[in-house]
Order: structure tokens, then C-alpha cells, then sequence
């Protein structure tokens, strides 16, 4: 009676050994969509019912677990905590409900090849991983309904190519990865239904897929956001290649015309690990060619590395030897390359690039009595002339303000004495020429040039700022702002607003003893170093007007973050007083992928 009250609501389905008991359903392809709900409609206890029935006439040539039920060819298992391994090769029926285990993990099902009806509803699976059906060749159907699935692998269905009918219906599913389902060939019928996709460009690709596949697929209703809540998916118009924003249209709009917001995002991955500690990175070009001068205190090296544009990766190109250097800047008059190497003994020297040579030689030394323990070197240009300052940090320190006069560098304005200056940033505040000096033992001090007697007067104080180790400036649609690394406590973010800095944001400081913006492709981030734990990337968010969390990376003991680009590649070198020099590499990612 219950043989054939099933057999009458599943029209396009057989059951073979109905005489024997055993009840094992093999489909034909009439309609998939319309199975997925008829099963369902079979009652749990009619299922047990047919395996108790059928066990009386199986073969006993396993033993069947004591929470399943099995026949010559299926099984049914319930509430189980994993899928028993113990069965014969030529079972083609599963059906594990009720489980108590949360994924579906690689080969999970491998020892059970002749598998042709895998059905895995009602458990508390939440992911799918790559691989999961690997070795089931023959498997034709595949149900994964009422679980808690929120994504899948790329490669989860992958080598099912004789399947033909699949449910995820009722799941927690906001996005698919692309290509989930190219392995699929005989695909004929596919249930999403009970999802919350969400129909941002993370879909693109599934609407394309909606719109030229040949099977027979579920309406996708849209989860979000919140202008397509409830439309389906396939009514979307196509999208664009790039899958980027469209510019003056918003909101609603830009929505109904597909599926249009920017779908990329970023990461910073190492791409070259240099075998030595540093302690400041500072970058130059020099016709057509991209270098770095790296600063080698235990080496006592100022190292100079050129992109190699065959290997694509930084070679060394020259080296400057020295006592103790700190710092390494590189100033480019005109036709010619010095590099600034400040040194703790010995002195510091300019060196001049030797064309004929192919190497930096020494062209002249800083006065010894004006500089004694050097912690930062700035260059810069006011109206056709050229400086740099050295930041002194020693308790009778002199941070000093150096002149270009065509023949050298001469020694120009003694700026601040007896504050042990820990950092100097040139800027230009309502279009005037200013400099900043960050000390440990004041608030940092800002300079303005005086036109007429040609010198940087002391003018205002950051307040409230104090011991401050660095001081960096950036700018964010044509809007300046100041960056104040403190070791411990919280680190800034100032921005210039009515004549004075405005504090916008505290960030967190654990033994910091750098926070570097930077700026790759139009985004913006914020690298805040840390010698008792990992380094925090952040990322400004446009609408908060903030600097939020995105990425942490390890390096020992940050001294500095330094940008580079170069054919077309973006980079960011990370010194280390006591690890390696790293080089992590500026990638995006295509979040429709």
C-alpha cells in the first residue's frame, strides 16, 4: 500500500525491488523542481518505516550502524554525528538527516562510489568544501536542503558531471563563488529556492549564468540590498564587464540597471623577502628606473636596489658602507642623485651618483658638531631651492636645516635645540610653506617660512600631542592631514580645518613607533606599526570620513613603511629592526570572481 502511494506521487520515478522490500528510487528527468518537493512530502517515519521493513530481507554482509537503517542498496541514517564508513561499494542510496556534524568535508563520501541518490537534509552542515563529492562518478542526484550552508567552495561540485538534479533550497547562501557549477554538465534541474543571495556584483556572474545555462533553475528572489529586496535576480538587465560604479546615478537607479556597484577589492601580499633588518626605506627614479635605498644599521650598509623589470622583482644595484647609518634620503637636483646617509659615529655624508662608475662615491660631510644623534631626514623645495632638515634626537641635539648652493650642501638654520626631535614633516598649510618638528620631550612644533628673511620662524604648537615619534602628512581630496605615532597610548589622525589641526580619530598604539599613510590606485590606508604585536593596515571608508581595520601582517619591531610603484605595480617595503625587510605587493581582487 505504501510502495504504491509513493509510486503514485512521484509519477517520473521507478522503484525497483518493491517485491523484496528494498526501497531504492531511481529518477528519470521529467521534472527536478517538482521531485524536490514531492520527497519532501514523504514523511520521515514512512522512510524508517520502508528500512525496517526492507532489513528483514537484506543481506547480512555488513553491519549497519545502530543509527541508520539499511537494505541491499540504500541507507538511511539518523542522527548521526559523521558519515559511517563501514558500507558496501555498491550502495546507491544515502540519505543522512538529523546529523549532528557541521561540514562537508573533502572525499566525505569517496568510499561509497556506486552512490547515485546522495540525500543530506535537516542536518547542521554550514559550509561545502572543495572536493567534498570527489570519486562519486555515478551520482545523479543531490539534495542539501534545510541546512545552515552560508557558502560553498569554488570546487565543492567538482568531477559531478553526471549529475543531474541538485537542491540547496533552504539554506543560508548570501553569494555562490564563480564556476561552482562548471563541472556540472548533465545539470538538468537546479533548486536555490529558501536562500539570501544577495544580488551585488558578487552575482554577477551567477545572473549571466541564470541567463545562458540549459537547465531548468529555481527563481532567485534578491535578499538585498535593500533597493532589490524581494525582485528576481534574472529580471536584473546584464551587467557591465567592469562592474563598477556608474558614476552620477545612485540609490535605487544605479541598482535597477543591474548590477553596478564596484565589486574589487584589495590585499597586501609578500612578494619579496629580503634577508636582513633595516631601519628606514626611501625610493627615487631615476631616468625610466625605480630605486630603493634601504638604511643597514648591523650591516652598516646603505643598500640601493633597482627593480629588475625581467625577474620583477628588487636586485641590489650598489651599496654605500658606512658606521651605524639610520637613514638613507635620496635628492634628485636637476640631473643629478645624492643620497643623504646619516650615521650615529663618524659623522654624516652626502654621496653623489657616478654615472661613469655606476655607483654612489662620497661628495661631501655634514658638520659632526651639528648633528649628533640623527632620527629622520626631510627633503624638500621652496620655489627653486632645495633643502633638507635632520631631525636630531639627543638631549643636545640641534636639528638643523641644510641649503643646496649648487656646489654642495651648506649648513643653513639651526631650528630647535635641546628638545630631542624625533621626526620632521615639510608641508604646505592655505599654500605657504611650513615645517613640523615631532619631539619627545614637547608637543610638536610647527615652522612657517618667512618670505622675506628666508628662514622658518617657530609660529604655533600641536597641543596636547606630546611625546610624539613621528609625524607624517597626507592628503585625501585636496584635504590635508597629520598622522602622530605615539609608542604607547593612542596615535592620531589630525586634520587642517579654520587655520588650526582638528583631531578626527585615535588609534590604538601597542609600542608604535611608526603610522604611515600611504595611497594606492585612489584608495587609502594607514600602516600602524607595533613591536608587541601584529602591524594594522587600515583603509579609509569615504562615508564614515575614518580610517577603518583592514588587514594585520607581522613584522618585528616596524621602523617604517615605505610606497613604491613601478610598472604598473604597487608596493609596500616594511623595515625591521630585528627580522627581515619585507615587500609586500598592492593586489586587487575581483569580489564577482
Amino acid at each position: 500500500m505504501l510502495m504504491s502511494a509513493i509510486r503514485c506521487s512521484i509519477p517520473w520515478c521507478r522503484v525497483r525491488g518493491c517485491c523484496s522490500g528494498v526501497f531504492v528510487i531511481t529518477c528519470t528527468a521529467v521534472s527536478g523542481i517538482k521531485m524536490l518537493s514531492l520527497i519532501k512530502g514523504v514523511s520521515l517515519f514512512s522512510l524508517l518505516f520502508l528500512g525496517l521493513v526492507s532489513r528483514v530481507h537484506a543481506k547480512r554482509s555488513f553491519r549497519c550502524p545502530s543509527s541508520c537503517t539499511c537494505t541491499k542498496e540504500s541507507i538511511i541514517c539518523v542522527g548521526s554525528s559523521s558519515v559511517p564508513r563501514a558500507f558496501p561499494n555498491d550502495i546507491n542510496s544515502l540519505s543522512v538527516v538529523n546529523g549532528t556534524f557541521n561540514e562537508i568535508k573533502e572525499g566525505m563520501f569517496s568510499h561509497m562510489p556506486s552512490l547515485q541518490l546522495l540525500l543530506l537534509n535537516s542536518n547542521a552542515f554550514s559550509s561545502i568544501k572543495d572536493d567534498a563529492f570527489s570519486g562519486l562518478l555515478r551520482l545523479e542526484y543531490l539534495f542539501i536542503e534545510n541546512n545552515k550552508i552560508e557558502a560553498t567552495s569554488k570546487h565543492s561540485f567538482r568531477g559531478l558531471r553526471d549529475l543531474t538534479h541538485l537542491s540547496l533550497a533552504n539554506n543560508n547562501i548570501k553569494f555562490l563563488p564563480r564556476e561552482v557549477f562548471s563541472d556540472l554538465d548533465s545539470l538538468i534541474e537546479l533548486d536555490l529556492r529558501g536562500n539570501s543571495i544577495e544580488c551585488d556584483c558578487k552575482s554577477k556572474w551567477l545572473l549571466v549564468w541564470l541567463k545562458t545555462t540549459n537547465a531548468t533553475v529555481s527563481d532567485v528572489y534578491c535578499a538585498g540590498p535593500a533597493e532589490l529586496k524581494g525582485k528576481k535576480l534574472s529580471d536584473l538587465q546584464s551587467l557591465n564587464h567592469e562592474c563598477t560604479s556608474t558614476g552620477n546615478l545612485t540609490g535605487a537607479s544605479q541598482y535597477m540597471l543591474g548590477l553596478n556597484h564596484e565589486c574589487t577589492s584589495t590585499d597586501f601580499v609578500l612578494h619579496q623577502t629580503l634577508a636582513f633588518q633595516s631601519l628606514s626605506v626611501d625610493t627615487f627614479d631615476y631616468k625610466n628606473d625605480v630605486y630603493v635605498a634601504i638604511a643597514q644599521p648591523n650591516m652598516e650598509n646603505c643598500m640601493v636596489l633597482e627593480w629588475d623589470h625581467i625577474e620583477m622583482n628588487f636586485r641590489s644595484y650598489d651599496n654605500i658602507t658606512g658606521q651605524s647609518i639610520v637613514g638613507c634620503k635620496a635628492i634628485l637636483i636637476e640631473d643629478q642623485i645624492f643620497i643623504v646617509v646619516a650615521q650615529l659615529f663618524g659623522g654624516s655624508h652626502i654621496y653623489k651618483y657616478d654615472e661613469s662608475q655606476t655607483k654612489f662615491t662620497k661628495f661631501q660631510d655634514i658638520e659632526v658638531s651639528k648633528i649628533s644623534k640623527p632620527n629622520d631626514i626631510e627633503a624638500f623645495q621652496i620655489d627653486t631651492e632645495w633643502f633638507f632638515v635632520i631631525a636630531d634626537s639627543s638631549k643636545a641635539g640641534l636639528s638643523t636645516l641644510y641649503k643646496w648652493n649648487a656646489k654642495g650642501f651648506y649648513s643653513y638654520q639651526s631650528l630647535h635645540e635641546w628638545f630631542r626631535d624625533t621626526d620632521s614633516e615639510f608641508v604646505e598649510l592655505d599654500g605657504k610653506p611650513h615645517l613640523i618638528l615631532a619631539s619627545r620631550s614637547q608637543v610638536p612644533v610647527i615652522f612657517q617660512w618667512n618670505k622675506s628673511s628666508k628662514k622658518f620662524t617657530q609660529q604655533s604648537e600641536i597641543p596636547n600631542m606630546e611625546d610624539v615619534v613621528a609625524v607624517k602628512s597626507f592628503q585625501i581630496k585636496n584635504e590635508l592631514y597629520l598622522a602622530l605615532t605615539r609608542f604607547i597610548g593612542d596615535s592620531k589622525v589630525l586634520k587642517w580645518s579654520n587655520k588650526q589641526f582638528v583631531d578626527i580619530q585615535s588609534v590604538p598604539s601597542r609600542g608604535s613607533m611608526i603610522m604611515q599613510p600611504f595611497s594606492f590606485k585612489e584608495r587609502h590606508y594607514l600602516a600602524l606599526g607595533s613591536d608587541y604585536t601584529f602591524s594594522q593596515i587600515y583603509i579609509w571608508d569615504e562615508e564614515k570620513k575614518l580610517f577603518v581595520r583592514f588587514k594585520e601582517i607581522y613584522i618585528q619591531a616596524p621602523r617604517s613603511f615605505t610606497a613604491v610603484s613601478t610598472d604598473r605595480r604597487d608596493f609596500i617595503f616594511t623595515s625591521s629592526f630585528k627580522g627581515y625587510t619585507q615587500i609586500f605587493e598592492h593586489t586587487i581582487v575581483d569580489l564577482s570572481l
